[in-house]
């Protein structure tokens, strides 16, 4: 039998990354702005909804962490099915945003200033625990993932979703989205920080996980819309784990 192997970084490494909070902070008001500078992941919610919704099932009742929530665009949707969520972000602006939003839509969803490690520090464990759009731009991705796996329970789920390190990930999500069509501001990648999926399901099994899925997301021009593909993980790609061997 496999075995996990142990974590050997040091107790006081952090996941955070100061430039990237920083680069984030400078627009975290505007997080439920649809036009704004993160209306790309609003475009992108109803996808990655289906998608969670998908590999979780019924998610009523079920504890969900949202690392790196931004603003809670999908902590929100979560909660109003039922689900007790809590976010994490590292961004105190975003977590305030979010707080209010959470308020003004009369959703109870916790919403905490921190990172991963202060969670695991506390023994918590959820459900599921998902990272989506955090891992490229964190320090130390090993550890990071290490942290998911022991903030999830015995037989939760944890989700991950980021960009794949090719030249097509390179031209459409740097080149195209940050330079040519402005969907995000410039700097927001940077693509030596892209992983790809055989680095991040070995990282995930390092820490004893086992691969349940893994599917790409890609953009159709001609229908102006993402969907979910079951091969192409080139660009944009969701990766899910377990403790427990599942399907």
């Amino acid at each position: 039998m496999k075995t996990a192997k142990k974590m050997t970084h040091p107790s006081n490494l952090s996941t955070i990354n100061a430039n990237e909070i920083s680069h984030f902070a400078q627009d975290s008001a505007d997080w439920w702005n649809l036009d704004g500078a993160f209306s790309p992941l609003h475009r992108i919610t109803p996808t990655r909804m289906r998608y969670l919704k998908s590999v979780i099932g019924d998610v009523r009742g079920k504890t969900i962490l949202d690392i790196g929530c931004g603003g809670g665009l999908i902590s929100t949707p979560l909660a109003r099915l039922g689900a007790k969520v809590t976010g994490i972000d590292a961004d105190q602006q975003a977590i305030t945003v979010a707080q209010q939003h959470a308020q003004d839509e009369n959703l109870e969803i916790e919403f905490i200033h921190g990172a991963a490690e202060n969670l695991v520090a506390k023994g918590c464990r959820f459900d599921v625990v998902m990272a989506l759009e955090v891992i490229e731009h964190v320090d130390h991705p090993e550890l990071f993932v290490e942290l998911c796996a022991k903030l999830v329970k015995p037989n939760g789920l944890v989700v991950f979703s980021t960009l794949n390190r090719t030249w097509k990930s390179y031209a459409l999500g740097i080149v195209a989205a940050e330079r040519v069509l402005r969907w995000v501001p410039a700097g927001t990648h940077d693509w030596k920080k892209f992983i790809k999926p055989s680095e991040l399901a070995k990282m995930a099994e390092n820490t004893g996980l086992h691969i349940c899925d893994a599917k790409g997301m890609i953009f159709s021009p001609l229908k102006n819309e993402f969907s979910i593909h079951p091969h192409d993980l080139n660009i944009n790609y969701f990766l899910v784990a377990s403790p427990s061997r599942k399907g």
